[in-house]
Parts: C-alpha cells; structure tokens; sequence
C-alpha cells in the first residue's frame, strides 16, 4: 500500500531546548532511537548540557515519556566532538532557536557529516525555509523542508509541512506518510509565509483576545473562562494556554510576525505589551518555570492582574447571563445574541471571533491552499473543537459575512480592509461542501489528499459537511449498534454517553458475540464517537438501584459483566477491542478479556474501581490473579506472590496508564497486544488483525486452573494494609476494600500453591463487590464521583 516509504531508524535532533527535546522524546516513545545534540560544555563531561535538558523534562505535567524507562534510550551528543554520528541518521531534526544567522552557521557546520540518503528538516515556527535552503549546499537543498511540530509534540496533533522551492516532490510524500503513520500527526501543507499556517493564525486569536480583554477590562482568569469548553475550545483556554506553549516562546512567533509582516493590516497588533516582557525578564515564563501569567502558590491558583500589576487570586465570576447564551444549543442563536448584547463578555467574543473570521478570510491564499488547512491547524495545534471557517459556516456564512460588513462600515473591526472577493462568491453556503472544500487558487471544490496513508484511516477526524460510509447495519438497540463493512467483520459501538458501559450494553455484547459466531469471522469492539474509548460501569445506574434498595438487580448485572467477559475469551471467534483514550474499570476488564487489543499510544486502561470504593468485579480481579499465576509458571519455583502484589498495588491505587506502553508495563496490555501511534489507524489495523487471526484456523484458548497465593500472600498483604493503616495513608474503608480486594486475588482462605478454577474466584468477586456495595461510605463515594467527579476520601 505505501511505496517508497521512508525509513527511519535514527534521527538527530539539533538542538537540546525544550521542544528540541520533547521531539527526541517522542521519537523514542514510537521506537526510534534519538540522537540529541546541543553546544558542548566547559568541563568533565561536555554533554552537561543536554543531560540537564533531558532532566528537567521529568518534570514536565503531563510526562513527554509513554513509558520512564524510555528516558536511558535517547543518546545525547554535542555539535564540539559527535558530529560524526549524524552519518548513522536517515533524519535531521534542526530545532534550535529562532535566529535566521544561528540556523544558516549551524548547516554550515553540520552538512559534511550527512549521509547522502540523509533528510535535513528545520523544526523552525515562522522563519522562511526559502532562506534557510540557500545556506546549504546545492545537493541537499532537495532532501530539506520545514518540519514544524507543536508543543508538547507527543499530544499535538499538528505538524505542518513547508516545502522550499526546490524540495523534492516525493520526498514531500515520503514525510507526509512517515509523519501521519510512524509519529501518529496530522499533517497540512503552509506556505513559506512568516510562521506558517497554525501559529500565523493561532497567534493572531490571542493577541487579538488580549486587545479585546485590555479595552474592555476584563481579567485574564475570566476571559479563560468563557473561551475553554463551553465554547469548544480546551480547558485550557486562552491565557492558561499561553503558559503552557511559553511566554517567551509566544514572545518569538509574535516578534517574527511584527518584524517580516510589516505591511500586514492588523500589525499594529503584533507586538508584545510590556507588562508581558516584564514577565519574561523575571522569569515568569509559564508552566516550564511555574509561573508566568498564572502561578500556584500556598493560597491556591494566583493570576496575573495587569491593572494591579500583581498576582491575585482567580475567582472572577461570569455573568450569569452570558452562561445562559453560552449555553443556548443553535450555534446561530448563540452568536447573534453575543453580538447584540452590551454585556462587556459578550461584546469580548463576539468582537474576537468576527476579527479572527476577517482575519483568516483576508488571508487565507496567501498561507494555505483551502479553509481546511487552516481549520485543521487551529483543531490540531490548539484543540479546538472547530475551526474558525467551519464555526463561520455553522452559524450562517452570509449570514456572518453581513455581520462583518456591517461591523467593518462602523469602524468597529481591527482593520478597514474588505473582505476578500473569493468569501463573496461561493456556490455553496461556504465554503465547505459535502466532503469537499473550496480552493480560491483553484477556484474550485477539493477533496481531501489521496496519499495511500490515508486508506488506513477508515473514519478520519471528520470535517464539516464530511459524512463517511458506517456500513450495513446487522443490528441495533438504544444501547449498541453491530455492523459491518462488508468483510465478514462484525463490529460493535456503544451508544451510550460517554461510552459506559449499562446493562442493555451488556446485552447488546453479548448478542454481538453470538451473532459473530454465527455469521462472521471475528468481532471488533470499536467506539465510533468520542475522544475515549469508554468510561467504564454506569455509576448512575448503580446508585439508582441502590437508592431504590435493589442489590439483587446489582447481584445480576455483576453475574453478567462477568458472563461477558468470558464469552469474549471464549468465542468461536477472534474478538478484538480497538481503543485510543481512557479505558477504565468495566471497559478496561473487557479488554483484558479479548483475544487481542489494538491500541492507540495514547491509551489510558486503568482498573480504577477503587475510587468509588469497590473492586474490579467484571472479572477483573480474577484476570490480574490469572495473569500473575502464568507470568510465575518458569520462574519463583511458580509462586504467583511477586507478580501478583505488583498488580494489587496497581489496582489498590486505582492506577491508570499514562500510555498503551506503560499499560503493558502494569500488566493491562499483553505482549500479544499492538500498539501503533495514530489513533484513527486502530480500527484498520484491527481488521487486518481479525481477518489473519480468522485465516490462521483460529481456535479459542483451553481453560486452565489458576495457582494462587492464597493464606500466604493474603497474610503478607494483610500485614502492609495494616501497617498503611497505622501510618494514616489509608482510611478503615480504604482498609476493608483493600482486605477483600486481597482475598479475591489471593484465592480466599486456602493454601499457598494450590489451583483453583476461574468460576472459583469469580464467585469471591462477586462476595466482595456486594458486600462493598452495601457499606454506607462505599455509597457515599458513588455518589460523590457522579457529583463532583472525584474520588471521595472517606
């Protein structure tokens, strides 16, 4: 399917700051082995430098690592003594900082020591590529292109690909594919423009949303109030997001842009206010040093007032009214009433998004080929929901484009300057059509990129107007939908919110099951809505039956959570569960139950029915004793203890994975199991793994008898739940669910050694969890995770 495909097995990156570091860490987190170079240092060991870089990455929140032990594989190197080693690289990652001289001296240094198959990349936000390729030698400027990740480069999406005037078409084609398969990005084309396409535009929304906060004084802690997820943008928001790319880093790109666009109309925007290079010069850079403009202290979450020129507590309200049309479903209704209303928040969104409109219709054909590049810049660098041409269309295109006019005539706008022709003569109502896009250079619709990559992605991240195939329907409940592609593959999705897990869910599997034995080749598990895979149990199903005084009804579900896991185990056929996102309590049992998972790097499993003060009941518990009692059988004489301990600590804690690789490492995953780095490839790796499993005359396991640990270890665990206990690290509740969480994994009262049976240890599952389930502080925590949505400590 993918000719000519790049192989990459070792990369240098030039460049030990903290992007140039987060890359090499991304790389080791998919299996490529990273070189990180920077200057050398004065001293005993020259690669100080880059070791100190590498360190201060163990304290970035959320980790740039899938897994901590990847951390001994990057190799470190400087540009004074290693330039050698850039010979074993297939690619260089230049991404050192912002200075056109500083780059253009270090390709002179660097390129006698590239191979001939070599391919230079510049990870640079905005400096033009054009430029830099005329520093290099005229047998290499085919093989280099701007390659610009956005930070943090493990969870952002976006790369953009920035071609110089004579970089090679293939090559170009080659990346594209390395990028979207190898690294799991969402890839779009910029045009060697000052930075690009996604800082270009993403720029532009905050300094035009920190005009607008300034003029019409409001503070910074309630503008990012009523520009995170209620408006579809990140938690995040505006100025938390600030902190977290990097005062001085947001400083550059805005520097870049007042220095290289000085005939742009808005630029009298671009520069930085002083109370911000105030920050800067004392450190206060954001999240990388802690502080910047906001900061956590003793007295809790502290914001930078530019009035006061002080930090002061975040507790600024929003008016009630504006939560009421923020909350109003018709996205037309909603910015219609923002844009009358005199309340000083509503006039702050609707006067920052008609600039941002303007502002991307004005120049949109200089920086990108259609609207969608830029909506998929602004969704996958800063994770919005939409982008600002698919939330225009959404509320009405003419509709806006008279709201702007109108503004523009009143003087109102942040520029004088019209609206560009090609926004005034579309056929449709935008410019986004049913699956196509329109292209003011091609003046015509487009349709996405058909690079052979891209048939891996069976349902991409869907645009406005895109609707994809869902195949043939085989059957479908309130709770469920089985179908199929027409391969002989059955496929089941929850339809449940946020994709729990109910008892009509349990029925709709178990039907899925029977009818994939009957008539197809194997049965994927795959959500076809949603971030995450699933939540797990429906909690508020569980504390309806418990304030109605229905246990029996719990007692049941429990028996069938179970029965279902083992009809997964046991099916006549492969069955397999593709997953991205969380996977918790009842969804992550499942899993460990099929024959084989396919997951997304960023995948989260976790046993985490601690948190609501019960255990792991849907067969769960049992299959952490199973696992154990096996990964023992050649080693410890086949005493299942050591192992089994590690995974009461990992379900006692309530941990979930940071990665699919640190899933294996705690025992959710199996060796069996694949991960691959981009989420939208799940479901087609899956399907090819169903369909080899289903030719290999594919025979479910045998049942076997579980060793168990039993008095034992159950009085060795005893012994440390008492002694947490006693030191105050775990309450008398925490106490009796981690005493029954033992029992269960240990085999209940018998001797060390022995076998049991599945169905012996499902039986003390069962025990435990109702009698949890009838104690008032297990209740009570229910309840509180469904309130509050986390985990009560009583």
């Amino acid at each position: 399917m993918l000719h000519n495909r790049l192989f990459i097995r070792k990369v240098a990156v030039l460049g030990a700051g903290v992007m140039g570091a987060q890359i090499a860490t991304h790389f080791v987190n998919v299996g490529i082995t990273p070189i990180l170079f920077d200057l050398p240092t004065e001293g005993n060991d020259q690669n100080a430098l880059v070791k100190q870089s590498l360190k201060s990455l163990k304290e970035l929140h959320p980790s740039p690592l899938a897994l901590d032990s990847l951390f001994q594989l990057i190799e470190v190197a400087n540009y004074g003594h290693d330039l050698a080693l850039l010979r074993e690289c297939d690619l260089v990652i230049e991404a050192i900082s912002e200075r056109l001289d500083w780059k253009q001296d270090l390709y002179r240094k660097i390129t006698p020591y590239l191979n001939p198959q070599s391919v230079l990349v510049s990870n640079t936000s905005g400096l033009s590529i054009n430029k830099l390729a005329l520093s290099l030698p005229t047998s290499i400027r085919s093989r280099f292109c701007g390659v610009h990740f956005f930070n943090p480069p493990r969870y952002m999406t976006l790369v953009e690909l920035i071609p110089h005037k004579e970089t090679d078409k293939l090559l170009l084609e080659q990346l594209e594919s390395f990028l979207v398969m190898e690294l799991g990005k969402g890839v779009i084309y910029a045009k060697d423009t000052p930075n690009f396409i996604g800082n270009r535009v993403g720029v532009f929304s905050f300094l035009c949303s920190l005009h607008h906060a300034m003029d019409l004084d409001l503070s910074f802690d309630l503008v990012d109030q009523i520009t995170g997820p209620i408006m579809g943008r990140p938690r995040s928001a505006t100025f938390r997001t600030l902190d977290i790319v990097g005062l001085d880093t947001f400083a550059q790109v805005v520097n870049t842009m007042e220095k290289w666009l000085p005939n742009d109309p808005w630029h009298s925007l671009f520069h930085i206010p002083a109370w911000f290079s105030t920050l800067i010069n004392k450190g206060a850079l954001g999240q990388k040093t802690r502080s910047g403009i906001y900061k956590k202290d003793a007295e809790g979450i502290q914001v930078f007032d530019i009035r006061e020129r002080c930090y002061r507590t975040a507790q600024q309200k929003v008016d009630p009214e504006i939560l009421e049309i923020l909350k109003i479903p018709t996205v037309y209704e909603k910015f219609s009433k923002l844009r009358t209303s005199t309340i000083p928040e509503a006039k702050f969104l609707w006067a920052s998004y008609r600039d941002l409109f303007h502002y991307c219709a004005y120049h949109l054909t200089a920086i990108a080929d259609s609207p969608r590049d830029i909506d998929l810049a602004i969704r996958w660098g800063f994770g919005w929901q939409q982008g600002p041409f698919e939330l225009w269309q959404n509320i009405g295109w003419k509709t806006v484009m008279a709201w702007i006019e109108e503004d523009i005539r009143a003087n109102k706008t942040l520029s004088s300057e019209p609206l560009p022709e090609w926004s005034t003569i579309l056929k449709e109502e935008g410019p986004y059509g049913k699956g196509t896009c329109y292209s003011p250079s091609k003046q015509t619709y487009i349709s996405r990129s058909s690079l052979p990559v891209y048939k891996r992605q069976i349902f991409p991240d869907p645009l406005l107007g895109e609707i994809f195939d869902e195949g043939k329907t085989i059957f479908e409940t309130d709770a469920v939908r089985l179908w199929t592609t027409g391969d002989e593959l059955a496929i089941l999705s929850f339809k449940s919110k946020k994709n729990t897990i109910s008892d009509a869910v349990l029925d709709g599997l178990l039907e899925a099951i029977w009818v994939a034995e009957s008539d197809y080749k194997a049965l994927i598990l795959w959500q076809r809505h949603g971030t995450d895979f699933s939540y797990g149990a429906n909690l508020k199903d569980v504390l309806t039956a418990l304030s109605a005084g229905r246990i029996e009804l719990l007692e049941k579900v429990v028996v069938k959570f179970q029965k279902t896991a083992l009809a997964l185990r046991y099916a006549r056929v492969p069955t397999l569960m593709a997953i991205q996102g969380l996977v918790l309590g009842g969804a992550c049992e499942l899993m460990m139950h099929c024959t084989k998972t396919i997951a997304a790097l960023e995948s989260y499993p976790g046993l985490v029915e601690m948190g609501v003060g019960l255990i792991p009941a849907g067969a769960g518990s049992k299959e952490m004793a199973l696992r154990a009692s096996r990964a023992s059988q050649n080693v410890n004489g086949g005493d299942p203890f050591s192992h089994l301990q590690k995974y009461f600590r990992t379900i006692a804690r309530a941990e979930v994975a940071k990665s699919a690789l640190a899933a294996k490492q705690l025992g959710f995953l199996q060796e069996g199991d694949i991960i691959i780095t981009n989420p939208y490839e799940v479901l087609f790796v899956a399907k090819k793994q169903a369909l080899a499993l289903a030719e290999s005359n594919y025979h479910p396991p045998l049942k076997g008898n579980i060793t168990v640990a039993g008095k034992p270890g159950l009085a060795t665990i005893q012994v440390e739940l008492v002694n947490m206990r006693e030191g105050g690290f775990v309450s008398d509740h925490d106490y009796l669910i981690g005493s029954l969480l033992a029992r269960v994994m240990c085999g209940g009262e018998v001797e060390g050694g022995i076998e049991v049976s599945e169905e012996w240890l499902l039986e003390l599952e069962q025990q435990a969890f109702l009698e949890l389930l009838n104690t008032k502080k297990t209740q009570e925590r229910i309840a509180y995770m469904l309130q509050h949505n986390k985990p009560l400590k009583n």
